[in-house]
């Protein structure tokens, strides 16, 4: 706050300073004033910009009072608007061009906050705008100006809401939509005024005051808390388009969810919600909170309004008592998809402290907290609509669907027409259950692989109730392989959960069970612990009984230290030195957790490091304990050709292994540690992501890309890749083709070589490389390219123990069934191919 001395002069004795001694006087001066000297000072920075132009202390000034909230008034906004329109009609035209933008961005301000200002003035800034600029195209500063004055001008009808034009703008397509689909609830009483409130929220987290004044407010309107879930609804359903946004260079449409006072509206909404009842609120503000934190279409993409997103963790950060459950599901899910670092910082602490409040970590109030969404303990929830029962279930390895069985008993797989005619309401919701099951599912199958991964452990009472008997969960989880150690002594036994007349065992491969009693503790069952004889034994007692898993366990890669490893001391080199498409390698990395900074002229430039922290158990003290992060490095291999300078080719390079270790609320530092020095599972599970990243992005797995003549210089590799020695996954993927095939109507036609499985067709023979997928035929070794729409199915039903990213297996068995009937098949292209030099 500033002294006795006037405001005007010490701003003129800051800016002399600047000009003639450097530093940033003004900036310190203009940070300390409050909001109503912030405005003064605007007016007298705006009245000397338009005697004496622009300057560098002008424009940075300018440009920082524009893009706050300063609390206009109409009149004040008029005034500037006045004297921009003046001064611009004694400018001589040939300095229009120069001027009008400095001159334009605090009354542009001013009135697109205080709204309401008088139309005549705006029309005449809008000619003022012309003629500086003329009539530029669309996406040019001055389009974009114009396009705000317009919506400042204002149509000459009303809308029906009563709300001045700066509530709930048009500068993106959330305000007009709220505006007409919510009319009635915009239009009570009290409504503008809330709103105004909300408005003028500019932080993630209010405080108190704020709290309660919008408390106050929202219980002066009528369904108010209708009106705050209406808001909170569309901007979880608001896609990505082109919304008005500020720079300190003017203002242009670039892609975004809302506009910045939209933003503000939906963040003080958001918080508002804090003080409702009702089961809707955290699970609404966690969907807006990833619809804001996603990238393009949910991806993991850029985040789309990152303020948003974290004014939504930081709301469910604050969740307690029998919210807290549903906060950690969707602050989990905020973890799993955004990838914004900064959004996901404050989701972790978020986590940390919705669990230190509650006495347990996330992982317990995550299986609190799983919804049953109605089903019973069969993973059925049936609902009688006239002669057909609906029926909504849940399947083993955890597949939803939603059937109709009718009165002699037959199920439909979709509902019969007189159901749809006469039960349209009921069947709505049934539908909507269903959405959220799938969705659930994929969710609880991600938690499982997660557990996995981290090693976590259980008391049997809670792996009971909220894993094998859970009516969602339990689908999944009766799917895997356990280990349970008895109280007594401690030793691990596995075994596929099974139910007795007093409870659950684990049957083992050998046809024992074991009791899981009272006291003992259970954990999943990882082939990094176990001997290859054992492996072995699991693989062929899931392949005889045709159990399909929610995702690969018994069949899972395993990375154990290699002597290169060991050798180098500080990192792994196992997966360095392969050539990945960018683009597909970048979202695989996203999808398994991987951050870091994108490859390309606007990212890191030639090189990125990309990290991943590794899952914890689920038992484990919040925030106490060991943590282990891994580090990938990824270099620039091709810009390409495009404008965004994104990368289009990377290479791969060294992964190493951090450490962190925090005890009694300290958190520690991370410490590189040694390949020899990290625990077996993290070892492996680390490198497991990576060789996924070369299996599915490298050049290699692309068959067609000799054909297409891309880079030359990559064709020693791509051949090496296409044909060369297995990975571990293309190993698992033969020793599960050997258990397979001799169940197929191909035996007889199909055998397994070191690397290749090799097909008889009545034509001539072929060879399948069980890595790339890639097709050689003998006996000249020329390579036939099948296309996808050739390669994704097979003609007969083949059990799959395990499908896997990029669907392999899959696609092989499609291939070699394919091939086996060559003379069959009817694309003249490929048939051209194979029957060429026979």
């Amino acid at each position: 706050m500033v002294g006795t001395t006037s405001l005007e002069v010490r701003l003129y004795e800051a800016g002399v300073r600047q000009r003639t001694e450097g530093g940033a006087p003004v900036q310190e001066l203009l940070q300390e004033l409050r909001p109503d000297e912030l405005r003064r000072a605007a007016l007298w920075i705006h009245r000397n910009q338009c005697r004496g132009g622009a300057d560098k202390v002008t424009d940075w000034s300018v440009s920082w009072l524009a893009g706050r909230r300063l609390g206009w008034s109409v009149s004040q906004a008029e005034e500037l608007l006045e004297r921009l329109v003046g001064v611009m009609a004694m400018v001589d035209p040939m300095q229009l061009l120069q001027e009008y933008g400095p001159l334009m961005r605090l009354p542009l301000a001013a009135a697109r906050e205080a709204g309401g200002c008088d139309r005549a003035l705006l029309r005449a800034a809008r000619k003022a705008s012309l003629s500086a600029w003329g009539d530029q195209a669309e996406g040019s500063e001055n389009a974009a100006v114009r396009e705000v004055l317009d919506r400042l001008i204002g149509p000459e009808v009303p809308d029906g809401t009563g709300l001045p034009w700066a509530l709930l703008d048009d500068e993106d397509a959330y305000g007009p939509r709220m505006r007409s689909e919510h009319t009635e609830l915009l239009a009570a009483a009290g409504a503008a005024a809330f709103l105004e409130h909300c408005a003028a929220l500019d932080a993630a987290r209010p405080t108190k005051k704020w709290q309660k004044a919008a408390g106050e407010l929202l219980a002066t309107v009528e369904r108010g808390d209708a009106l705050v879930r209406a808001l909170l609804d569309g901007a979880a359903a608001q896609t990505e388009h082109l919304v008005v946004t500020e720079h300190s260079m003017g203002v242009l449409r670039e892609p975004g969810l809302v506009g910045a006072r939209n933003a503000a509206v939906v963040r003080g909404a958001l918080w508002a919600a804090a003080g409702l009842a009702g089961t809707w609120v955290v699970p609404t503000v966690g969907a807006v909170a990833l619809n804001a934190g996603t990238g393009t279409g949910g991806s993991g993409g850029i985040c789309r309004n990152a303020r948003i997103a974290a004014a939504g963790v930081a709301f469910l950060g604050a969740c307690e008592g029998e919210r807290a459950a549903d906060a950690v599901q969707w602050l989990e899910r905020v973890r799993g998809k955004v990838r914004n670092r900064t959004v996901l910082k404050a989701a972790a602490k978020a986590l940390e402290a919705v669990s230190g409040r509650a006495g347990l970590t996330p992982s317990m109030l995550r299986e609190r907290g799983t919804p049953a969404h109605g089903l019973d303990g069969r993973g059925m929830r049936e609902e009688t609509l006239g002669e057909y029962t609906a029926v909504l279930s849940v399947q083993e390895p955890g597949v939803a669907s939603l059937s109709f069985r009718g009165p002699q008993g037959r199920v439909l797989k979709s509902a019969p027409k007189a159901v749809r005619e006469a039960y349209g309401e009921r069947l709505a919701p049934l539908r909507t259950a269903l959405k959220e099951l799938r969705t659930l599912l994929a969710v609880e199958r991600a938690r499982l692989e997660e557990h996995l991964a981290a090693g976590t452990t259980w008391p049997a009472e809670d792996w009971q109730r909220y894993y094998i008997d859970h009516p969602v969960t339990g689908r999944a989880a009766r799917a895997l392989l356990w280990e349970v150690a008895p109280e007594a002594d401690g030793r691990w036994t596995a075994g596929v959960p099974e139910r007795t007349g007093g409870g659950w065992a684990l049957a083992g491969a050998d046809g024992t069970a074991t009791p899981v009693a009272p006291g003992a503790r259970l954990r999943l069952w990882h082939p990094i612990r176990a001997e290859a004889e054992e492996v072995g034994e699991w693989r062929e007692e899931l392949t005889e009984r045709e159990l399909r898993q929610p995702f690969k366990q018994v069949f899972r890669e395993v990375y154990p230290l290699t002597p290169d490893e060991v050798a180098t001391g500080s990192y792994s080199n196992r997966f360095a030195g392969h050539v990945l498409r960018y683009g597909q390698a970048r979202a695989l990395m996203a999808e398994r957790g991987w951050t870091g900074d994108h490859l390309g002229y606007f990212g890191a430039g030639g090189s990125s490091e990309m990290v991943r922290e590794l899952p914890r158990p689920g038992d484990l003290p919040v925030g106490e304990g060991v943590f282990w992060r891994s580090r990938f490095f990824v270099g620039l291999v091709d810009a390409g050709s495009s404008a965004d300078g994104v990368a289009v080719l990377c290479s791969t390079d060294q992964v190493r292994f951090e450490r962190r270790v925090a005890s009694s609320g300290a958190r520690g530092v991370w410490e590189t540690v040694a390949p020899a020095g990290v625990p077996a599972l993290v070892l492996s599970e680390s490198l497991r992501d990576v060789d996924l990243f070369v299996a599915v992005a490298s050049i290699g797995a692309d068959p067609e890309w000799r054909d297409r003549g891309e880079e030359r210089a990559y064709d020693g590799y791509w051949e090496s890749r296409s044909f060369g020695e297995l990975t571990a996954s293309a190993r698992i993927r033969r020793e599960t083709l050997a258990r397979l095939l001799p169940r197929t109507g191909i035996a007889d036609r199909a055998e397994l070589t070191d690397r290749f499985l090799r097909v008889r067709g009545e034509l001539r023979a072929y060879r399948i490389h069980l890595g790339s997928g890639n097709v050689l035929m003998e006996p000249e070794d020329a390579p036939l390219h099948l296309g996808p729409d050739r390669s994704s199915q097979t003609p007969e039903k083949v059990f799959l123990p395990f499908e896997e990213d990029g669907g392999m297996l899959s696609v092989i068995l499609a291939k070699a069934f394919l091939l086996a009937a060559d003379a069959g098949i009817a694309d003249r292209t490929i048939s051209s191919r194979i029957r060429r030099g026979l």
